[in-house]
């Protein structure tokens, strides 16, 4: 063996070769001008165009509720004159019975808070326990001579 047949054990890397020279020529296989033949350049992707468009939620106003008040629970609303329609006089009004009556849902598998609004008179007396009521509800349901706990 001389010194000049000496090989390295890990041959020098070559760089790759991009399309500029070598033996295409000219354009270097990139057509002729434009967005797609310039180097760094092209078209955007897809994606970030649709990307683009979806509408940003900016500012407080948007999802405050979910942000801000998360732990705020909303009442689930109950008029007087669905009650004075499905329930007889006398009748006992906690969230409980309302969800046995089918006039309230429950809310993953818990009992909601409910309030009651006045809407239109009624004649039927009930009594009201662990609900909230309205100043006009309460005022009505005190008229037909319920009574709220």
């Amino acid at each position: 063996m001389q010194l000049h047949e000496l090989k390295r054990k890990i041959p020098n890397r070559s760089k790759a070769t991009i399309g500029r020279g070598g033996k295409r020529g000219k354009t270097s296989g990139r057509g002729h001008k434009g967005q797609k033949a310039h180097g760094g350049h092209g078209i955007r992707p897809e994606m970030r165009d649709i990307i683009k468009r979806i509408p940003k939620l900016r500012g407080h106003g948007k999802n405050r509720a979910r942000t801000v008040n998360s732990s705020k629970v909303k009442p689930t609303i109950v008029n007087l004159a669905l009650l004075e329609k499905n329930l007889e006089k006398g009748f006992k009004i906690t969230p409980a019975t309302l969800i046995g009556a089918g006039l309230v849902k429950t809310h993953g598998g818990r009992t909601p808070v409910v309030k009651i609004l006045g809407v239109r008179d009624i004649k039927k007396s009930f009594s009201v326990e662990k609900c909230l009521v309205s100043k006009t509800a309460k005022e009505k349901i005190e008229k037909a001579g319920g009574t709220i706990v």
